[in-house]
């Protein structure tokens, strides 16, 4: 059996069946396709089944807070841009708890591929409305359907001008493993919602009725026509869920819009402690 420079051989505790292992393969082949070593990577995440990833991959990793681990990935992004950094979130921990965060990584730009693994449940607490659980639909709390408007990543992403905004099927390895190199090629904030059926508590968005309704977008399709794109995006159940790269915007990255930082990172930056001494003379205890 092939085995990867990824992996690890861990103990999986994901549900049989779970679309995050179809993430996780993706993933591991789209590294491998671009000639990535476990040491140029780090993988950053939240709380959730989504973000147990980096326990399962062989790389540098990082397992935060539920909702945070966007600020804990601009952190890294900021000491170490030589790094490849990968997000992986739920939608809860993305767009609930995490939203505040969601927003602002996208105004700022910073050079990262976010994969959102839209379930359209909490799986870890056993099954809950997500942000993105479609109204009236039933869930194991939401017993008589969910009441409120759900949220659409991509259209908001596209409102907001991120920078690379694609959908991918967890349930399509191979188109997904291509829209992840896209990602990681791309530079500036790469958002790439996920569709990953839950197999335990999501019985209506199943694997089959995705395979129902997803199409890629065309060849004709033109990826930096903002209204276009948003338009598209606004799909989805039985008129269609379009999926590969939705919107492209060419702008400066985080790091390009910072001349006064000359290094590519600073963790390059060589430290004197001894240069913070005068200042520490003049404090009076």
């Amino acid at each position: 059996m092939k085995t990867s420079p990824f992996d690890n051989h861990k103990e999986n505790t994901w549900c049989p069946g779970c679309g995050n292992f179809g993430i996780l393969s993706s993933m591991k082949a789209a590294f491998e396709e671009l000639g990535l070593a476990p040491e140029d990577l780090l993988i950053v995440s939240g709380i959730g089944q989504a973000a147990k990833l980096p326990h399962y991959i062989h790389a540098n990793g990082f397992n935060g807070l539920h909702g945070r681990a966007l600020p804990a990935a601009f952190g890294a992004h900021v000491a170490n841009s030589k790094l490849k950094l990968v997000v992986n979130t739920g939608d809860g921990d993305a767009l609930a708890e995490g939203g505040n965060h969601f927003i602002h990584a996208i105004r700022k730009n910073m050079d990262i591929t976010h994969l959102i693994h839209d379930n359209q449940v909490y799986g870890l607490t056993k099954g809950q409305a997500a942000p993105t659980t479609p109204l009236g639909q039933k869930t194991t709390l939401q017993i008589e359907g969910v009441r409120v408007d759900p949220l659409n990543p991509v259209t908001l992403a596209i409102s907001l001008g991120c920078s690379f905004v694609a959908r991918a099927n967890a349930g399509d390895q191979p188109f997904m493993k291509e829209i992840l190199m896209a990602a990681l090629n791309h530079r500036g904030y790469a958002l790439i919602d996920i569709l990953q059926p839950c197999v335990t508590f999501n019985k209506v968005n199943t694997y089959q009725w995705f395979k129902d309704r997803v199409y890629a977008v065309p060849e004709s399709y033109d990826p930096y026509d903002k209204v276009a794109a948003f338009s598209e995006s606004l799909k989805w159940g039985d008129d269609g869920i379009p999926i590969g790269i939705l919107y492209k915007e060419d702008k400066p990255a985080y790091y390009d819009r910072l001349d006064h930082i000359k290094t590519d990172h600073l963790a390059a930056v060589e430290r004197k402690p001894t240069d913070i001494q005068p200042l520490l003379n003049q404090l009076k205890f």
